[in-house]
Formats: structure tokens, sequence, C-alpha cells
């Protein structure tokens, strides 16, 4: 870190600087430390600004590739057991069972973020095209949206990228964001907060979401042969959400990539139901914080035994 010093008209104004290289990339933090100060100043405040600094690179680092060590065969196996326990065959599933989880997943899936929708009123939307009078244009729009981006992930032959990450973004919020399919812009932090006001995630910083996007892409295409499909599904999902790349939708988002990554390696599709919305949440802050996929994959097979008493 250093001290760079910027002359202007009749001030002179002080920042404390540092620079890191992450792949190819150079990223640049600078804390503003005010202008015309004295030695004993600039060292007082170079003391506050550098645990700033430090708490920032921090925030990079939590960020890392997904799982960067490789799975054991105990390990390997252990989710392959689980995954010939699921007890739904996706080659077993009719239209209408594939109808009912669209609906289903419709439903909660945005409940989970705060639709006002109930489940009786998203079948009547996209069984009837009914609008109930009571509820907003914007929660109508994105049930469909998010029923079209569950046939899209059904039709499409590619696995992950960053096209069909923000084309998922775009059918689901065509209709009700501005950005819909855009990537957050440079001064667009996220940071998810709960109704006390406690931060509960924090996503990558901007700078960083097409890096990591790519690391990602990287990381799955080097494993999806290797490992077995619930791991990866799990990954890509939670590493998804801790990258936030969108200002808003990124949990329709990844669980519809979620889905994406489970049909292709041909699993049935999740239902992440809104009861079970604080296990999720604690499954994502487990991955994040440990890099621990277990409490994912474990929702993931509670998931498939209740969604098989739904689906028959």
């Amino acid at each position: 870190m250093h001290i760079e010093k910027r002359k202007t008209k009749n001030r002179i104004k002080f920042y404390l600087s540092h620079s890191f290289r992450e792949g190819n990339k150079v990223h640049k933090i600078r804390k503003y430390l005010g202008a015309d100060l004295s030695t004993n100043i600039i060292k007082e405040r170079e003391k506050k600004m550098k645990a700033l600094i430090l708490e920032e690179i921090n925030k990079y680092n939590i960020i890392k590739d997904p799982l960067n060590f490789d799975l054991s065969i105990k390990e390997i196996e252990f989710v392959k057991k689980l995954e010939r326990s699921i007890p739904i065959k996706i080659n077993h599933l009719s239209e209408k069972q594939w109808q009912v989880f669209s609906e289903l997943f419709t439903y909660n899936t945005n409940a989970i973020e705060g639709s006002e929708l109930n489940s009786v009123e998203v079948r009547s939307v996209l069984e009837d095209d009914k609008w109930p009078k009571d509820k907003s244009k914007q929660d109508i729009a994105e049930a469909y949206g998010v029923n079209e981006a569950i046939q899209y992930v059904r039709d499409t032959k590619e696995h992950i990228s960053i096209d069909i990450i923000k084309e998922i973004h775009k059918i689901v919020f065509k209709n009700s964001k501005s950005y819909a399919g855009l990537l957050r812009k440079p001064g667009e932090e996220v940071v998810v907060k709960n109704r006390f006001g406690e931060i509960l995630h924090e996503g990558a910083p901007q700078s960083r979401v097409v890096f990591l996007l790519k690391e990602l892409v990287k990381w799955y295409n080097t494993y999806k042969n290797k490992y077995p499909a619930l791991m990866l599904a799990a990954v890509v999902h939670d590493q998804f959400e801790n990258i936030h790349p969108f200002r808003d939708g990124n949990g329709r988002v990844g669980r519809i990539l979620l889905n994406n990554i489970l049909i292709k390696h041909n699993l049935p599709p999740i239902n992440i139901d809104l009861k079970n919305r604080a296990e999720y949440y604690e499954s994502l802050r487990a991955y994040q914080k440990r890099q621990d996929i277990k409490p994912t994959i474990e929702l993931f097979i509670k998931e498939y035994k209740a969604l098989k008493k739904i689906l028959g």
C-alpha cells in the first residue's frame, strides 16, 4: 500500500492506494484520506483506511474459484449413492407432471423473493391466463417469465455459459425489469439484508463478475464428466449466488440454472419450497463461509422426497 498525492488548483489531496492481480486483471483499491493534511493526520487516517482496504481485499478472497480442491473417491461415491436414492426418474415424467412441477416451482421460487401471488393464483395465471385484480403486474409478469424459463432450459442443449445465464434472466424479467438480461454495471454493488437490516450476503465486486462467471463455466466444463450431477448442480448454484451477477433476480436465475444442470445430466428438477427458505439460506451461507456443499445436497434430497409425494 502507498500514499498517492493529487494536486488541484489550491489543494493537495491524499489517497491510500493498493493494487493486486487476479489472473490477467489488475485490481486497484483507493481510499480518500483528505486534503492538505499534516504528516501526523496522514499516518492516523492511513491506519484506519488500511483496515478498510484489507477488509475489502478479504471480500475478494472469499469468492474464490468453486471447490478449489478435488473431491475424494469416497466423497464422489457417497453423492452417487444419494443420486441413486432419488425417488423420481426424469424419463418417467409426463407432460402433465412437468406442468405441475413448473407451476409449483414458479410459485415457490417467486414467493421466496417476495411475490404475493399464492399457488392458486399462479395456476390460474399460467393455465387460464386470468390475472388476479389485487396483485401487482410485476408479480404476474414474473410468473409467466419463470414458467417460460423452465421450458427454455428443458429445450436448450447448452449446460452453462454467460450467454445462457443472461438469457434466463432476460426471459424471467423481460416484462418487469428494464435491465433484464444485463449483468451489473460499474458502481452497481449488491448487499442482501434480512428484514432486521442484518447483512446476509454481499455479492462479488462488480469488477469481478465476468471473471468469476468465466471461472465457474471453466470449472464446470472441467468436472462435468467426473463429479456426480448433484455435486455439479450444487456448486454451480451456490457459487452463482455467491457472485450475484445481476442487480436483482439472482435467486430465481440461480435456481433455474440449477435445474438446467440437473436436467442435462438426466436427473429430475428440484423445487425449493417456500417453507424451507431459512434452511435454503443457511445452505448458501455454509458454502460461502466454508465451501461446505453438504447442506445444499441434503436439502436437494429432502426436496426430491417432497416432490415425489406431489407428482405421485
